[in-house]
């Protein structure tokens, strides 16, 4: 695959005391850094045989594609000093070169106006729109984000290669997923198409050298999950994000990266590939807080036009902790059970939908719990509801406590009353006042749900 392209373009015997010289043709620079890291000494032994002691190399290409005035020669053992360039009088550096467009691959709902801010992710957004609103600014060069699943972590890097595409629309953006990049490799380093890959021009990137012209061409390059390229069978891809690493940094392009992991806890990686991982900022996404699951739940109902009561907000948010996206995810199923149940969207239903989507540890809710429970809402002494008082706010008090007994407790009307000293008739026209009541009282029906609230 190296050596296919490759070929002599010109050879000058020694003379005169004077070393001879070879000079080979490839695709591109990193093909230079390539043969000078892995095949320096096999290319050195092959030159003194067939062409002499002390041959020195030197290797020819374009720095451009299809433009012969960009053409450039290097030495061996120097690649970073330009010996000469043909036909330099014929460039123009005032014209510049035009590149090919292409497709970002960047969500345009993923800004940063549409990222709730929060404790959680304060650092990471500031640096983000730091890069996202000065394109020249390199103190963040690589930004590293890690962060478990679901913290926006997504949302974020797409975020700023949308701030940077507004600031400066020429800019060359890709974001592509460690996957995808593996893929396109691949499919590149063996002479094929993947049907994913045609982003320039509608043309698939089907040649290797054309697929690293194209990632050294980018300004802003942003991997996704780079941790999916550890392993001992993806070397070779991690070589070449390694060499387009090099390429992109030492010309001062902006390089992001995400994983789940801190680059110190990732595994299956060469040490020289972490530690460009580690060269820039390294900022963490936290598990989003109390606080910004309210403002994400409360922005996704407003978008979607769904009227949330506090009571659903609260429960929701107190039982999906871990990941935004869980978050997002409990909306759509609660707006669709809504929609087919045709039924307002409800503690009940919401506690329905969060016990199929997630593991809850449930409380052990009892009489005791739920009497207790009722009194403290109310604020009355709970040996009240074991006397014969009539007051309005006590027998009320006291029906709650029977309503929700025989709905949370699993008690039997008979088990209910003598807990109360009353018979089980009574317990029975209690519940079915209170279950009429809140089709119409409002105030009633919110009581109950945050006494629900915080019983389950």
């Amino acid at each position: 695959m190296w050596f296919d392209s490759v070929h002599s373009v010109a050879f000058e015997p020694a003379a005169n005391g004077k070393p001879g010289s070879l000079t080979l043709w490839v695709p591109s620079q990193f093909f230079v850094e390539k043969f000078e890291e892995t095949f320096s000494n096999l290319l050195r032994a092959v030159l003194g045989r067939v062409y002499g002691p002390n041959t020195q190399l030197f290797y020819q290409f374009q720095q451009v594609q299809d433009d012969p005035d960009s053409k450039i020669k290097m030495r061996s053992d120097d690649t970073s000093r330009v010996v000469g360039r043909t036909n330099a009088a014929a460039a123009n550096p005032f014209v510049a070169v035009t590149l090919r467009d292409f497709d970002p691959q960047l969500n345009p709902s993923y800004t940063f106006e549409n990222f709730i801010p929060g404790q959680a992710n304060k650092i990471a957004r500031v640096i983000g729109e730091k890069i996202g609103n000065d394109p020249k600014c390199k103190t963040f060069n690589p930004l590293f984000v890690f962060g478990p699943t679901g913290v926006g972590k997504t949302h974020l890097i797409q975020a700023i290669g949308i701030r940077t595409k507004e600031t400066n629309p020429s800019a060359r953006v890709l974001y592509v997923t460690a996957r995808l990049f593996e893929s396109w490799y691949t499919a590149a380093a063996n002479g094929y198409a993947s049907p994913t890959s045609k982003i320039v021009n509608g043309r698939p990137i089907s040649r290797i050298n054309e697929f690293f012209e194209f990632f050294q061409s980018i300004d802003t390059l942003i991997v996704d999950d780079v941790q999916d390229l550890g392993g001992e069978n993806k070397k070779k891809t991690q070589n070449t994000l390694f060499h387009i690493f090099n390429h992109l940094h030492q010309n001062g392009r902006q390089i992001i990266l995400s994983s789940d992991v801190a680059p110190s806890l990732m595994v299956g990686f060469e040490d020289r590939m972490l530690s460009r991982f580690k060269w820039g900022m390294s900022v963490q996404l936290d598990k989003p807080d109390l606080e910004l699951r309210r403002r994400v739940l409360t922005r996704k109902a407003e978008k979607d036009g769904i009227e949330l009561s506090e009571q659903v907000i609260d429960y929701i948010c107190e039982n999906i902790t871990d990941s935004i996206r869980d978050l997002e995810g409990v909306m759509v199923s609660l707006v669709t059970h809504s929609a087919v149940l045709n039924k307002p969207i409800t503690l009940d239903l919401a506690r329905m939908v969060i016990s199929n989507a997630v593991q809850m540890d449930n409380k052990t809710v009892n009489f005791e719990a739920i009497a207790q429970s009722v009194c403290n809402y109310y604020d009355i002494s709970q040996d009240l509801l074991f006397s014969s008082t009539r007051k309005r706010e006590v027998s009320d008090a006291r029906q709650i406590v029977m309503y929700l007994a025989k709905k949370h407790a699993g008690l039997s009307y008979k088990g209910i009353g003598t807990r109360l000293s009353r018979n089980h008739a009574t317990v029975i026209y209690a519940c079915d006042t209170i279950a009429s009541r809140c089709e119409t009282d409002k105030t009633l029906r919110h009581d109950i749900e945050c006494i629900e609230a915080g019983l389950l």
